[in-house]
C-alpha cells in the first residue's frame, strides 16, 4: 500500500476525550473513528487488523470442528418472548416495524440458533453439532466507554455447540477453552490473559471468562499467587482459598474480558422444544454450550498491552502490515530503490506500507511510523545505499541495524 493513497489521518497530540490508552492511540493513528458514543468506524488500517484477528479466530474454530454460518441481526419478538428475555435483557434494542411488528437487534443469538438447530437435529446421530458465526451485535449499553473496549455495536464471534449428554458437553467445553487460550496466545496477549472462574448466571453455577490484565479494564479479578488460577470479583466471596491448590493468597488486578464460555444446558433448547431421539427411541432435550469473543474488544486489549509512549507496537500476527518502508531524502535514486524493494516484497507475499510522501520530513515520517506500530521499519537513505543496505528496525526495539538489500527478506523472516 502506498501511504500517499491510504485513507487515514494521524494526530500527534493526545486525544482530549480518550479514556483509555487504546482509545487514544487507535484514534490518533487513524485506525478507528468515532461516529457517536459506543459506535466506531474501522478505517482501512483498523479493518486490516480486525480481519487478521478474525482469521486467527476462524482457523481455531474450524480446528475444533466448528462450521461457519451467518445468522440474521434482526430477530422476531416472538423468539425472545419464548425464552422470557424480551423484558429481562436490559441492553436489548427493540424496534417497531410495519404492521405493528416488533423486532430485536441481536445482542446475542441463542434465540435464533436454537430454532434453527431444531430443523436439523432429530436423532442422536445428528449430534454433536458445532456452528459459529462472526457477526455484528447491538447492545444498548448504559455507559459505553474506553473506546472499543465497551461499545453499543461490535463484531463478535459466537460458537454454539449441541450435545446429547453432559459428558459430551463437558468434554467439548474444555476443548473450546484450550482453543481460546491458543487464540489469545496467537494474538499476542496470551501471557496476560487468565481463564477466570465466574458465576454462570441463569445458565449454570459457573462459567469461564478470559480476562486480559490492563489498567483500562472495568473488571477486578483475583489471581492465585501460587498456581495462577483466577476468579472474578462476583464469586471471590465463595472462594476464600484457591479451588485448585488451596492457597489463600490472591493478587488483585484490573482486567478486561476478551472472551467467555458457558454451559447453557437446556436453557434455550427447552423453549424451542429442541429434542433428539436417543438410541432407545426416547426423546431428550439437546444440551447446549456457547463460546464468545468480541473482536473489537480483543483488538483494543492488544493495544492496551502492546504500546509505549510513542505509539502502538503490533504483534506480527495481527499487524496491518509487516513492513514499513521509508525513504528519507527526496532524490530519484532513493525513490527508485524504495519502489523496487516495495514491489519485490509484495511479490514475496509480505504485506508492505511504503511511505512515498514527498511533503513530509524524515522526523515526521519516523514519528508517524512509531505511532502506527508496524513491526518492521525499513529506512533507505544515501548513507545506507553507499553500503548497498537499508536500516532495519523492529518497532519493539530501540536499536536499528544495517542489512544488505539482498538479505532483507531473510532478516525479516528470521
Amino acid at each position: 500500500m502506498l501511504q500517499s493513497k491510504l485513507f487515514y489521518k494521524t494526530n500527534k497530540n493526545k486525544s482530549a476525550n480518550a479514556d483509555s490508552v487504546s482509545h487514544d492511540l487507535l484514534t490518533r493513528a487513524g485506525y478507528i473513528d468515532q461516529l457517536m458514543a459506543g459506535v466506531y468506524s474501522f478505517l482501512p488500517l483498523g479493518f486490516r487488523v480486525l480481519k487478521n484477528i478474525e482469521n486467527i479466530i476462524r482457523k481455531n474454530m474450524e480446528d475444533i470442528d466448528g462450521q461457519e454460518l451467518l445468522l440474521p441481526a434482526l430477530h422476531p419478538k416472538e423468539n425472545w418472548m419464548k425464552t422470557g428475555r424480551w423484558d429481562t435483557v436490559d441492553v436489548l434494542f427493540k424496534l417497531k416495524g410495519a404492521g405493528d411488528k416488533e423486532y430485536a437487534l441481536g445482542s446475542t443469538h441463542e434465540e435464533v440458533v436454537a430454532p434453527l438447530a431444531k430443523k436439523v437435529v432429530f436423532s442422536y446421530r445428528d449430534l454433536p453439532l458445532y456452528v459459529f458465526q462472526i457477526q455484528n451485535k447491538f447492545r444498548d449499553e448504559l455507559r459505553a466507554k474506553s473506546g472499543i473496549l465497551r461499545t453499543r455495536e461490535f463484531l463478535m464471534k459466537d460458537l454454539y455447540s449441541f450435545h446429547a449428554n453432559q459428558e459430551g458437553l463437558d468434554k467439548y467445553y474444555e476443548i473450546a477453552a484450550k482453543a481460546y487460550e491458543k487464540i489469545f496466545k496467537e494474538t499476542g496477549i496470551g501471557k496476560i490473559t487468565y481463564r477466570t472462574l465466574a458465576s454462570g448466571g441463569t445458565f449454570s453455577k459457573y462459567s469461564d471468562e478470559f480476562q486480559a490484565i490492563t489498567d483500562a479494564g472495568e473488571d477486578l479479578i483475583y489471581i492465585c499467587t501460587k498456581c495462577s488460577l483466577a476468579v472474578n470479583k462476583e464469586i471471590k466471596a465463595e472462594t476464600p482459598s484457591c479451588a485448585k491448590c488451596g492457597n489463600g493468597n490472591f493478587e488483585e488486578k484490573k482486567a478486561v474480558e476478551v472472551g467467555n464460555i458457558f454451559k447453557l444446558g437446556t436453557k434455550f433448547s427447552t423453549p424451542f422444544d429442541l429434542k433428539f431421539t436417543d438410541r432407545d427411541g426416547h426423546d431428550k432435550p439437546v444440551l447446549m454450550g456457547c463460546y464468545g469473543i468480541g473482536l473489537g474488544r480483543l483488538l483494543g486489549a492488544i493495544v492496551e498491552v502492546a504500546h509505549d509512549d510513542k505509539g502502538i507496537i503490533w504483534p506480527k500476527s495481527v499487524a496491518p502490515f509487516l513492513v514499513h518502508i521509508i525513504g528519507v531524502e527526496n532524490n530519484p535514486k532513493i525513490k527508485k530503490v524504495a519502489q523496487k524493494l516495495y514491489a519485490d516484497l509484495q511479490k514475496q507475499n509480505i504485506e508492505v506500507l511504503y511511505d512515498d510522501r514527498e511533503n513530509k520530513t524524515a522526523g515526521e515520517k519516523f514519528g508517524e511510523s512509531d505511532l502506527l506500530g508496524i513491526p518492521y521499519r525499513v529506512v533507505i537513505s544515501e548513507r545506507t545505499l553507499k553500503e548497498n543496505s537499508v536500516e532495519l528496525k523492529e518497532r519493539a526495539s530501540e536499536k536499528a541495524k544495517l542489512v544488505k538489500l539482498k538479505d532483507l527478506r531473510k532478516a525479516i523472516k528470521e
